[in-house]
């Protein structure tokens, strides 16, 4: 039977308790369809540190990279300072393992689910590729008489062609793929004159592929058209931080932080998959969370790994539960977190491939 290893980190707040729902839909994912996902547990977020010191340790990183995927919960809690545990996880995986691709599929399900006006499915169903490893959060920043009055903070953007270029070349890969039409480039290069790196290489790489259709936008027209007309949009790549903001945009659309899933990817090396939304500390241990996202990070994390079939399962099954009004909404609060993972466990049983 075919086997994948997976390294899991729960993480702080929710994360544990959306963790094991999507690990319980994960596993009977691959119980239908014929394989193995073997579990690895790693004790790490803010309680290991806060016991032992330690936030990622290098024994602890050496074995994560033997896996062949990583799954996140949730980073973050207020006992220690803002950002200390997710550089020192997140980020860490990220850059040391050259996770250049965050890529956030925004797909409505329901119409109810979305604060817009007469939009539908049809409407709003994109793929976000957002550049994971350059631009404003590349760590080159610092501080000059810091608690002073004349404080100086600097953060560099740094972008490279080759970053540019690999995950454009991506997003008309993953278009040419999934048979999409249109790759979208987001940027704001008339204001912020260095991102024209990105311009010059967006129509070079295109010119690989005439027969996907491209179009620009700068970031806050993007924001603006995203609202008023999402269905123009088909794929888009951008920058870090630009990828940063749009793509909560993109989860307000297709119904919030509760449904939004993303993979941070190298393609063909191990990579990580997580729901989007936070730790929400004052939400954990209540059973109250949507494990929604969780389960679809999981469903991402299949799809990556080769298990197609298991993972539309996944996708399908929530589909029909959410449509069916089963799962009234993904806020917090609206099913209990064990409730949703069961009842997507008990639609996978009874998915019938098309």
């Amino acid at each position: 039977m075919k086997q994948h290893d997976v390294a899991i980190i729960a993480g702080d707040g929710i994360g544990p308790e959306v963790t094991t729902e999507a690990f319980k839909v994960v596993r009977a994912a691959a119980s239908r369809f014929g394989f193995e996902v073997r579990e690895n547990y790693l004790p790490l977020g803010t309680n290991h540190y806060l016991e032992t010191g330690e936030i990622f340790p290098d024994a602890r990183f050496e074995e994560v990279k033997q896996h062949d995927a990583i799954y996140l919960g949730a980073i973050g809690d207020p006992r220690v300072p803002v950002g200390l545990i997710e550089f020192g996880i997140i980020a860490k995986l990220r850059f040391e393992l050259d996770l250049y691709v965050n890529l956030r599929p925004v797909k409505l399900y329901d119409a109810r689910l979305c604060p817009l006006k007469d939009k539908t499915p049809d409407d709003i169903d994109m793929l976000i590729v957002r550049e994971n490893t350059e631009g404003a959060y590349s760590g080159m920043f610092g501080h000059a008489h810091k608690g002073q009055a004349l404080e100086v903070a600097t953060q560099t953007m740094v972008y490279t062609r080759e970053g540019c270029e690999r995950v454009i070349r991506y997003s008309f890969e993953l278009a040419k793929l999934h048979g999409r039409k249109r790759v979208t480039l987001v940027d704001k290069a008339n204001a912020v004159r260095a991102q024209d790196i990105w311009t010059r290489t967006f129509a070079i790489v295109a010119a690989d592929y005439p027969d996907i259709e491209t179009d620009h936008a700068y970031v806050d027209a993007a924001c603006m058209w995203m609202i008023k007309n999402p269905e123009w949009f088909d794929v888009i790549v951008t920058t870090n931080l630009f990828g940063d903001i749009i793509t909560d945009l993109g989860a307000s659309l297709q119904g919030g932080m509760g449904i939004a899933a993303s993979g941070n990817i190298n393609p063909g090396k191990v990579s990580l998959f997580e729901p989007i939304h936070g730790s929400a500390p004052k939400h954990a241990g209540k059973g109250t969370a949507s494990p929604v996202a969780a389960i679809m990070a999981g469903s991402m994390m299949l799809d990556y790994l080769g298990e197609k079939e298991a993972a539309e399962a996944i996708e399908k099954s929530i589909i029909s539960l959410i449509t069916q009004n089963r799962i009234r909404g993904v806020r917090t609060g609206e099913h209990g977190t064990a409730e949703v993972g069961d009842m997507v466990v008990e639609q996978i049983a009874q998915y019938a491939p098309a």
